[in-house]
């Protein structure tokens, strides 16, 4: 029997109880602080719901599991481990008698890609779904489809205080049932405190000291007050800063965030004396569903440390953005819990109003390939075709399924490696796992160079940019010589780091960040256990830089460039891409090398440009030893617009990048491909392309324009360029087929039919009434002919062509051949005009004849 106080959620208990016998899915929204987290697991067990199963209880943080599991224990008076359980990355406190078990989200779709059927598992309940994790996304598409291919028994349950729940409907489609609980919430007053009342906004710390000291002089600061800050650094500066102001004198004060020993967090957690004054500073984990009772006053940050794919670094890590509207309602909303409270924010009204209004689900800002990977290791293939709840954007995708290919992956159709399955059981991005990986091949030193060296791309950059010449030379001399590898600099610059206690001023001096480099030790100790866990080696002798760079290599294979030239920093990437390599790098000297850090800047010429930085030298022989499947040969066929011809070199290609290459003979298809581009815009112009030329096309074009019985084809732009390539055949220089026959290339064109229609239907001359005979020309728009006045005498009606379909013009020429009157009408002229043209022509040429 559940025990404790009783809590709001108790009054759905009936409807939620008879919802879940009728349908086994079922949406529960219901205010923060109600108790849907640690009771309703207990009613599925209790009312037999769960079919004698396990309850899995999903939740986005591990603290959170952890803390849910300890109360929901002690409520029901059980030891903690037994009944009641939890299971989290690296630790797990739950055996073969525990019902109801606090799980990760990755943790539990781990386990329903190992164990497809989920045996021994009655009941999955996604709480806090709303904050739309990728792995909480994923989970229940895997639940929903496990229901319907052979556990129709299993219970389906998805809570959260803000939901959706059209959304979730549509995801669950359309059979669930949504229950609605109210809770309890006394008036939060809320106030802003603009830039001039917070101070500097890069210190948040400083911001939250001094509202924490005004509220206390006004009186609003008796109990507990719940701060916020985006994470353990910003949490430690803020605990520094309110001890240091004497504002926190006299108050308990705690930190919160999921990377403390577990004791500290319970007492944390734990409610205070009443009266007494209390101040927990922590992360947004203490947001949703982890409640720290007593606390009447809430100053937020209005910050949060949130996961979004980095395109320089081709992984995903986590930024400090402004949180949502939603966010901050949830916020404020803790200090309602047990009577009238106050939330202070950090931020304006006005900025405020221009917040987002909901934080955007993950899987729209992530990088997809770690899910995907782990989809390919249950057996999805089709990630296109997979049952999302929302689905990522196409280009993520498929730039997600390309890096696991390059990775090694997956295979031919998405199908998964044992490469790739030994990386899906690392909780790491594909890139870190799989450099753990090779790192593990090589020996316990890689390993720890390896797992360094991820952690510092998660991370602040170390080395300071534009520093002094004398930081530069003091730098220099601290670090040594890291070869050609920026990312070497890097492990060297956190070692001296290390080595001075993360010393402020030691670190100024050699331009390096102290905070990052403390940073990034946390994360690699992280790195290091989870290799560890894994069965890698992490003890013996340091790797050498080779090892290393070979390890990197391993992880961002995809990101592999060659110099260009030796004039620039131009470098050309594999898959067809271009870049360019930043100027402070020191793997300039190489001709191969891998950046561990990509940004696009910008385009040019339709073409993406990016700057590559971080980079290490690489030889090709490592990428043979590595990646022997993906080399290739190609001939490259290019125009010499010096020699005015097609050239050709053989080339070694590494996922299309060309290595090295050898002068051969062109393709002759390529070859006068080449050539005949370069004829039709106008660099080689071939002589016998002449107005005899232009006259033909335009009267086989007259021809068919005015018998479209016949079919005749048309010399448009195409034929034109068919004509050219015809020529071009077989040639590989101008200098071949600058002279070539081209009247009877074009005629070629037309059998020998209806080139005889054409002669019929669009005459070169044309008879006239009076013995004589003109030229028409075709070439300039409608067909004409030009005779001076008297070869015209005795012409009363012009001929007409395509069997009477088109008319003539007549340009009608004076002696000095300049026309006198366009007209088709020849008798109306010599009514009308001749006569007055005549007296004018006639005092000009009084020797030629006049009629």
């Amino acid at each position: 029997m559940t025990r404790g106080e009783v809590l709001p959620i108790e009054g759905i208990r009936g409807e939620f109880c008879s919802a879940m016998r009728r349908c086994n899915r079922v949406i529960v929204t219901a205010p923060t602080g109600s108790g849907k987290s640690t009771r309703i697991p207990g009613w599925l067990v209790d009312e037999g719901l769960a079919g004698g199963g396990k309850v899995v209880v999903v939740q986005p943080r591990r603290l959170a599991a952890r803390m849910l599991a300890s109360r929901v224990a002690r409520e029901r008076g059980v030891e903690l481990g037994g009944e009641v359980g939890y299971r989290v990355r690296l630790e797990s406190r739950a055996g073969a008698e525990t019902k109801i078990e606090y799980e990760t989200e990755g943790v539990l779709l781990r386990r329903m890609m190992a164990e497809p059927g989920l045996p021994g598992v009655g009941a999955v309940v996604l709480d806090e779904f709303h904050e739309r994790h990728v792995y909480g996304d994923v989970t229940l598409s895997e639940a929903l489809r496990l229901q319907e291919r052979e556990r129709e028994d299993l219970r389906v349950v998805a809570m959260s205080a803000t939901l959706d729940t059209g959304l979730l409907e549509r995801a669950m489609g359309g059979r669930c049932a949504t229950v609605r609980g109210e809770g309890r919430r006394w008036p939060v007053e809320v106030e802003y405190w603009g830039r001039g009342a917070a101070g500097d906004k890069s210190r948040p710390w400083e911001a939250a000291a001094a509202a924490y000291a005004a509220a206390r002089r006004r009186g609003e600061a008796e109990g507990g007050t719940l701060i916020f800050m985006p994470g353990a650094y910003e949490i430690s500066r803020t605990i520094e800063e309110l001890r240091r102001s004497g504002a926190a004198s006299g108050a308990e004060v705690f930190a919160l965030h999921g990377e403390m020993p577990a004791e500290e967090q319970d007492a944390a957690a734990a409610g205070g004396e009443d009266g007494k004054r209390r101040i927990v500073v922590a992360t947004n984990v203490a947001e949703t569903s982890l409640t720290i009772r007593g606390i009447r006053l809430v100053i937020d940050s209005g910050l949060a440390r949130v996961a979004r794919f980095d395109p320089w670094r081709g992984i995903n890590t986590l930024s400090v953005e402004n949180i949502s509207r939603a966010s901050a309602d949830q916020r404020a909303g803790r200090a309602g819990r047990t009577g009238p409270g106050k939330a202070i924010r950090l931020w304006s009204e006005a900025e405020q109003e221009g917040r987002a209004a909901f934080e955007l689900p993950e899987i729209r800002r992530v990088d997809p390939s770690e899910i995907l990977l782990t989809l390919a290791a249950g057996g999805v293939e089709d990630a296109r075709g997979y049952p999302w709840v929302e689905a990522p954007e196409a280009k993520a995708l498929e730039r997600a399924e390309r890096l696991l290919r390059d990775l090694g992956a997956t295979g031919e159709g998405g199908r998964i490696t044992e490469l790739g399955r030994r990386m899906a059981a690392m909780p790491a991005h594909p890139r870190h796992a799989r450099m753990l990986l090779a790192a593990g091949e090589a020996g316990g030193g890689a390993v720890r160079t390896a797992a360094l060296v991820a952690a510092l791309a998660q991370g602040r950059p170390l080395l300071l940019r534009h520093v002094d010449r004398a930081t530069e030379d003091w730098r220099r001399s601290a670090l040594g010589d890291a070869g050609e590898s920026d990312v070497l600099t890097g492990v060297r610059a956190f070692e001296y780091a290390r080595g001075a206690k993360f010393g402020m001023e030691a670190c100024r001096r050699a331009g390096i960040h102290a905070g990052a480099a403390r940073g990034a030790e946390a994360l690699w100790r992280r790195f290091l256990d989870t290799a560890a866990r894994l069965g890698l080696p992490t003890g013996g002798p340091d790797a050498d830089d080779e090892t290393v760079a070979k390890c990197l290599l391993a992880a961002f294979s995809d990101q592999v460039g060659r110099r260009v030239d030796r004039g620039t920093r131009r470098c050309e990437l594999v898959h067809g891409r271009r870049g360019e390599l930043a100027r402070e790098s020191v793997a300039g000297k190489s001709e191969l090398l891998v950046a561990s850090e990509i940004n696009e800047i910008g385009r040019s010429d339709g073409e993406s440009h990016v700057l590559l930085t971080q980079a290490t030298g690489i030889r090709e022989e490592w990428l043979r030893e590595l990646y022997p499947g993906d080399f290739g040969e190609r001939v490259a066929c290019e125009w010499d617009g010096t020699g005015k011809r097609a050239t050709a070199r053989a080339e070694s290609t590494f996922r299309g990048l060309a290595l090295g290459s050898k002068a051969v003979a062109p393709p002759a298809e390529e070859a006068a491909k080449l050539l005949a581009e370069a004829v039709l815009r106008g660099e080689c112009p071939l002589k016998g392309w002449d107005r005899a030329v232009e006259q033909w096309m335009a009267r086989a074009n007259l021809t068919a324009e005015a018998h479209p019985e016949w079919g005749l084809p048309k010399y448009d732009e195409e034929a034109k360029r068919l004509v050219v390539e015809q020529i071009c055949h077989g040639h590989t220089g101008y200098k071949e087929v600058k002279d070539a026959p081209v009247l009877e290339a074009v005629k070629s064109l037309l059998s020998a039919g209806q080139r005889q229609l054409v002669e019929k239907s669009a005459p070169d001359r044309v008879a006239l009434e009076n013995g004589r005979s003109a030229k028409v020309q075709y070439a300039e728009g409608e067909p004409y002919i030009a005779a001076r006045i008297q070869e015209l005498f005795g012409v009363e009606r012009l001929p007409r062509l395509a069997g009477g379909r088109v008319e003539l013009t007549a340009r009608i020429l004076a002696p000095s051949q300049r026309p006198v009157q366009i007209t088709k009408d020849l008798a109306g002229f010599w009514r009308e005009h001749y006569p007055r043209i005549k007296q004018e022509l006639r005092r000009k040429y009084p020797k030629h004849e006049w009629r």
